[in-house]
């Protein structure tokens, strides 16, 4: 059986050419579909059933609940107030066996920040509490293995915050990964390099990397280098030129190298294996960088696609299977998994929830839960949101 890892890299070269109106390449579509390499778990899900109770459409054998509501107290007798506007989140686990949920706050400073909710080890939520208030527009992030959370500001002189998840430690903001408008980060464990994605139509992909690092240890985050993205339209190879003011005193770091590659709203990214994924809205595309390679490849493109069910390209996450999971902003406001570049496996669908968008996708540390929310899904609070938690298979059976 072809493993995750192989499949991927499969499908990956199988797009050595890009398609984008900013490269202007055409996408190679004389492909036959690749079969799935699994037969059960995510690749093997159902159809979505009606609506449950909760307003979710969701695969046979799986089920969901709210865990919190924006304006809320998440836990009974608690003075803690669930965030408005949730969005980019991650799950952390815990020594007892439990794990915690965070998810930013993209409302505009002094409202903006990060809050988390901690579970035991059954799932019943225990506990929730800010670990970062008083900042502006908290879109997405990014965990590291160091078990923090890395909150980015999505305005022109936004700012990393990194965060720890048990509220122990004050949270330290990293003005030397750039200051622009931070929409999301990946971590590259085997190289130490930090993967930026910038939402505004002529954003970049950036790069950041420590001073110092070594395999296995914490990178010192406090200094180090900004770079930009330059793609060879040629041959998709990605060169990094050093950004000259990473803190944009007088020009904003998308203009400062003029030949790097404009991504029409870059969102969410995710590293895994080698491979850093990440998502345009502004054109529906999925992208791939190859961190071997040096190379970028387009995934998907619901232009061109034979089954254009995901749109609205957003937030994303990796399954322990190794999937890539994207939520829609608008769209129909589903997760979908993209499964190869002839599959796309929708998971959970919100129905009824105008105006609003799926964010903060993540997986409990079993890989049995997921987690996200509807940032906007009270048609009575216009920044009220509603968290939610699907149980069920996703995983492989035997």
């Amino acid at each position: 059986m072809p493993t995750r890892r192989s499949f991927l890299r499969t499908m990956v070269l199988s797009f050595a050419s890009l398609s984008s109106g900013a490269l202007g390449i055409a996408c190679n579509r004389d492909l036959s579909p690749l079969a799935d390499p699994f037969s059960t778990g995510i690749a093997g899900l159902g159809a979505l059933l009606t609506p449950d109770e909760n307003g979710l459409r969701l695969p046979p054998g799986f089920s969901s609940r709210i865990i919190a509501r924006s304006g809320q107290p998440v836990v009974t007798g608690s003075d803690y107030l669930w965030h408005p506007a949730p969005d980019g989140a991650a799950v952390y686990p815990t020594a007892d066996g439990g794990w915690i949920y965070v998810s930013n706050s993209e409302m505009n400073k002094p409202l903006g920040g990060v809050g988390a909710i901690r579970f035991d080890t059954t799932g019943n939520a225990i506990d929730a509490y800010a670990i970062l208030t008083n900042t502006d527009r908290n879109c997405s992030g990014g965990p590291t293995p160091w078990g923090t959370w890395l909150s980015c500001e999505e305005v022109e002189n936004g700012s990393v915050w990194e965060c720890d998840p048990f509220g122990n430690s004050a949270p330290i903001q990293r003005p030397a990964m750039g200051i622009f408008t931070h929409e999301a980060i990946a971590f590259d464990p085997n190289r130490g390099h930090f993967y930026m994605t910038e939402d505004v139509p002529d954003g970049r992909l950036y790069r950041f990397i420590p001073a110092s690092f070594a395999p296995g240890e914490r990178p010192d985050m406090s200094d180090g280098r900004v770079e930009v993205a330059i793609v060879d339209s040629n041959t998709s190879r990605v060169i990094w030129q050093t950004i000259p003011d990473p803190a944009a005193g007088e020009e904003p770091t998308r203009d400062q190298v003029p030949e790097s590659t404009m991504f029409d709203c870059a969102e969410g990214i995710a590293f895994h294996d080698g491979l850093i994924y990440f998502a345009t809205a502004a054109d529906n595309r999925i992208w791939c960088y190859d961190t071997n390679q040096e190379t970028l490849m387009l995934l998907y493109d619901a232009a061109d696609a034979e089954n254009a069910i995901l749109t609205g390209v957003d937030n994303m996450t990796i399954s322990r299977e190794g999937w890539l999971l994207v939520a829609e902003d608008g769209g129909d406001m589903q997760i979908v998994a993209l499964t190869n570049n002839r599959n796309l496996k929708p998971v959970v669908q919100v129905v009824d929830h105008p105006n609003s968008e799926i964010t903060g996708p993540a997986f409990s540390p079993d890989g049995t839960r997921l987690y996200f929310s509807s940032q906007r899904g009270n048609i009575n609070d216009p920044s009220g949101g509603i968290t939610y938690e699907v149980r069920g298979p996703f995983e492989r059976r035997s």
